[in-house]
């Protein structure tokens, strides 16, 4: 059965089915965030929704657009400081979002955290920062790695210390060192929150799993 509640709702209807509860390491070390029906790790205002196949779709309301709605954006819980974040998305054409790590401040992920853009470059050849892969206003991706829309990608992000790379696709996007790269008026915290964009377009996301380095 299809589930076209809102998260609120959703997150209601997972905890009495019982699936609300404490999230257990997996054998490899990371921490599933969300495995196609509990919620509980997870904090937003966004209309994100449960589909049958166990994805998660954020489906803008009427009016909804742009990226300053911060408090749309889907929050993990928890501070991280040195991280892997492995999880999928696909979009539709022209799709927009981003996967943003040490945010200091949720009022404004923007300019408290760094932000590895996602964004439809399907054959495109010349990349900068603000294309898929690339770190916003930091550093373009290395190679594109992009599928066709309508097709589920797979990023990895790794961070130790201020040294990040980012595989799309099983294809090495980023590596560089933030301490050295990042723009000079932007700090990288020494941890922060984790995040996905609502860019105010369709998204989905499935097996989002995290671990703690």
């Amino acid at each position: 059965m299809k589930l076209p509640h809102l998260l609120s709702l959703s997150l209601a209807l997972v905890a009495a089915s019982g699936f609300l509860g404490v999230h257990a390491a997996d054998d490899d070390g990371f921490t599933t965030i969300y495995d196609g029906k509990d919620l509980s790790q997870i904090t937003t205002t966004g209309n994100w929704q449960i589909q049958e196949d166990g994805s998660l779709f954020l489906e803008p309301r009427p009016g909804e657009k742009g990226w300053k709605r911060y408090d749309a954006y889907l929050w993990l819980k928890d501070d991280y400081e040195d991280f892997v974040f492995d999880f999928e998305y696909k979009h539709e054409a022209g799709g927009n979002s981003g996967f943003y790590f040490r945010v200091s401040d949720e009022a404004d992920p923007v300019a408290s955290g760094f932000e590895v853009q996602i964004l439809d470059c399907w054959g495109k050849e010349e990349l900068g920062q603000h294309d898929l892969g690339g770190v916003i206003k930091t550093a373009g991706p290395l190679v594109n790695a992009s599928k066709k829309p309508g097709e589920w990608n797979r990023m990895i992000v790794t961070l130790k210390g201020s040294h990040l790379t980012v595989e799309l696709n099983g294809r090495t996007v980023q590596d560089l060192d933030l301490a050295e790269a990042k723009p000079k008026d932007k700090d990288l915290a020494a941890t922060g929150k984790l995040c996905i964009q609502d860019h105010g377009l369709p998204f989905w996301v499935r097996n989002l799993r995290v671990k703690r380095l």
